[in-house]
């Protein structure tokens, strides 16, 4: 049914891709993140309209973007998503050219901060996530960011690691609890260290939140709102705070390689993925939040994304320049004040 509706309602792209050749490939360069829903819900209906062959590949960032930094100078990969300031950090070293937005007609359907997030064209938004607090409710209340470390939750909470996504941002929303106006992160570091042996863990991945909060051996996690499904319906009384401080997040972007040579190819595909059927049906299948703001859904649908309009603008975001700029000094004061 949704792979149905989206191929209609993306019909109307489909004058614009007949002028593709049939023999022509795209290879983008992806996370392996629910690869077969994006399979059924993009790829597919993409080659039907456009009688072309999509070539994914999946790994990691470092990765992805090594290989991408390999080939430099003959591309083999087209376009690809990546965190904000990865793709940030693969614009600076030159591996990525600006998108020529005027040719995608779904452009202007994106709420604002998905339209240029690294500037100058160079990525596009096209899913992002809220990030808060993931409790227990019949343990505890959180009302902000700073009850992380509360004794309250002393012994029963864990915290990202600064390597991951969500570290960052969960140390910039304790230091706002804080008082701290800025990114720089010393403060928070500081606190965190302090009260590292009341902390569970510092969890790399959140598949292993969902396990600790299952043994009932945390009651309390910073997490994206994309993992939010694995901890709502494990059977325990479970809520997502809304902070005094706010909600941080983090978004994906997609990219355009330098020079690859298949620019056209891979404008109509990003226009295709950010049409409104398409962002519909991922959000639908619980997916991708939706950048394009016209995607309307359900309540339950929208009780696990990060959806709306209201929400979007309240996203406290880090800029991707703080986080490439300051990371390596992150991880000095972290292994200094955390590790230890």
């Amino acid at each position: 049914m949704i792979k149905t509706l989206a191929l209609a309602g993306a019909s109307t792209l489909a004058l614009s891709a007949a002028a593709m050749a049939a023999d022509k490939t795209l290879t983008i360069s992806v996370y392996s993140f629910a690869q077969d829903e994006f399979k059924e819900l993009v790829y597919d209906p993409f080659e039907e309209i456009c009688g072309c062959e999509i070539v994914v590949e999946t790994g990691n960032s470092i990765e992805r973007i090594a290989k991408i930094e390999a080939n430099k100078d003959a591309p083999v990969i087209d376009m690809a998503v990546l965190s904000t300031h990865d793709a940030l950090g693969a614009a600076r070293k030159g591996l990525l050219q600006p998108i020529d937005v005027a040719k995608l007609s779904n452009h202007a359907k994106l709420y604002d901060i998905a339209k240029d997030p690294l500037g100058d064209n160079m990525g596009i938004g096209y899913t992002f996530y809220a990030t808060s607090i993931v409790y227990r409710s019949d343990k505890v209340t959180v009302d902000s960011w700073a009850d992380l470390l509360s004794p309250e939750l002393a012994g029963n909470v864990a915290f990202p690691d600064i390597t991951t996504n969500q570290g960052p941002p969960a140390l910039y929303m304790l230091g706002k609890a804080m008082g701290e106006t800025g990114a720089d992160l010393t403060a928070p570091i500081e606190a965190v260290g302090e009260k590292a042996d009341d902390i569970v863990t510092f969890y790399v991945r959140s598949s292993q939140l969902a396990q600790l909060m299952q043994q009932e051996e945390i009651w309390a996690a910073p997490v994206g709102r994309f993992a939010w499904g694995q901890f709502k319906d494990n059977g325990l009384p479970m809520a997502w705070a809304t902070p005094a401080e706010g909600q941080t997040g983090g978004m994906n972007v997609m990219v355009m390689t330098a020079n690859n040579g298949n620019e056209e190819l891979a404008l109509q595909f990003m226009d295709f993925w950010l049409s409104t059927e398409i962002q519909s049906a991922l959000a639908n299948a619980l997916v991708d939040s939706p950048a394009n703001a016209e995607v309307e859904v359900s309540d339950d649908i929208a009780a696990n994304l990060t959806y709306g309009a209201e929400t979007v603008s309240q996203l406290d975001l880090l800029a991707p320049a703080t986080i490439l700029d300051e990371r390596e000094s992150w991880l000095e004061q972290w292994n200094t004040k955390v590790v230890k």
